[in-house]
């Protein structure tokens, strides 16, 4: 069949959503756009064959933007790319792309770009099917809220150096978590449990949260947090924002006073690993179907055990190894990365 040649995308920069509905005017039933030899057209001259799934997004992602991404995937071999029609997902400009190829380099690539027109990213063979049931399992300190928790009692209790300074380096990966766990809540013996409320009162919901559970609730997944944190607050999280379920440390008290120590199992890094697929079989829903968030190296494992792993705002080290990362966007870049229109068909 021959091939249908399309209108440009305009060298001006506009919006995403500007340039789709001047092309629907343009062009009557576009039922597919690829782009192919620096053109785009209808059909492609062979039969394409997806390897990979690009969604990018941002605040603002214009049509010069789309250009200089479109040149770049050819530069790194792409020879054919599918262009899904760009949508706005919660005040966030998003497209899909399905590429025919996957070198090892092009998450690299795509990240310096990303990186200096200030925008997100997400680079996969596939992505969950946001159509299905799905779980997404969230770290709780630095990702569903935007504090340390045991950071605040601390420095309520007058130790908040101490532990600040050992937290730092558990979350980069340089501790043994369960070592620091115990040192750090061992800093806290004799702090009255009065603490945890105050804290648990004033605990900042990361920017998007809200937007999350309520997208993913509407789609008919689960959402749960797994913290190294502490119970206390990761209940008082589930039974004010609909979180399905939460796992995370207890903190003895006697006397009603913190006694310095944990009781039981420690939530590290494997038992988030583990919540993972306790959870999904639990809700039975494939581990293809999973998602996990976080923020810091415990969070790695879990990452790597779920469907697609997805860094907020994360150390570095962690942005380095998680298959996806968020610098621009909050929690509402989750959101779209799941929901990004799979659909073909730009009417």
């Amino acid at each position: 069949m021959k091939t249908k040649e399309i209108l440009q995308v305009p060298l001006n920069s506009q919006s995403l959503i500007q340039w789709r509905d001047y092309l629907k005017q343009q062009v009557s039933e576009l039922d597919s756009l690829f782009y192919q030899n620096e053109r785009l057209i209808e059909l492609p001259d062979y039969d394409f064959d997806q390897q990979a799934e690009l969604i990018v997004m941002g605040r603002s992602f214009t049509t010069e933007q789309l250009n200089n991404l479109l040149m770049l995937l050819a530069k790194e071999g792409t020879d054919c790319v599918r262009l899904h029609k760009p949508e706005v997902i919660e005040n966030v400009t998003v497209m899909r792309f399905a590429l025919d190829i996957y070198p090892d380099s092009l998450k690299v690539v795509i990240a310096a770009f990303a990186k200096h027109n200030q925008l997100d990213f997400a680079l996969m063979d596939r992505f969950p099917d946001w159509s299905q049931p799905g779980l997404v399992l969230m770290d709780m300190d630095s990702t569903t809220i935007q504090i340390e928790c045991i950071d605040e009692i601390a420095e309520l209790f007058g130790v908040g150096e101490q532990v600040s300074a050992v937290t730092a380096l558990a979350m980069q990966g340089k501790l043994d978590f369960n070592q620091s766990l115990c040192t750090r809540v061992g800093k806290l013996e004799n702090a009255p449990v009065s603490i945890l409320k105050q804290v648990a009162d004033n605990m900042p919901l990361m920017p998007g949260l809200q937007t999350l559970i309520a997208g993913l609730k509407a789609a008919g997944w689960k959402v749960a947090i797994a913290s190294g944190g502490f119970n206390y607050f990761a209940d008082r999280l589930k039974d004010d924002h609909g979180f399905d379920a939460a796992v995370a440390n207890t903190l003895e008290i006697s006397d009603s006073r913190l006694t310095g120590k944990v009781v039981g199992e420690i939530v590290n890094a494997q038992v988030k690993a583990r919540t993972l697929g306790e959870l999904a079989e639990f809700y039975g829903i494939p581990l293809s179907q999973t998602v996990a968030i976080g923020d810091g190296a415990n969070d790695l494992v879990m990452m790597d055990a779920s469907a697609v792993g997805i860094a907020i705002h994360a150390k570095p080290i962690v942005q380095e190894k998680a298959p996806v990362s968020l610098n621009h966007l909050d929690l509402q870049g989750a959101l779209c990365i799941l929901s990004a229109s799979s659909s073909l068909s730009w009417f």
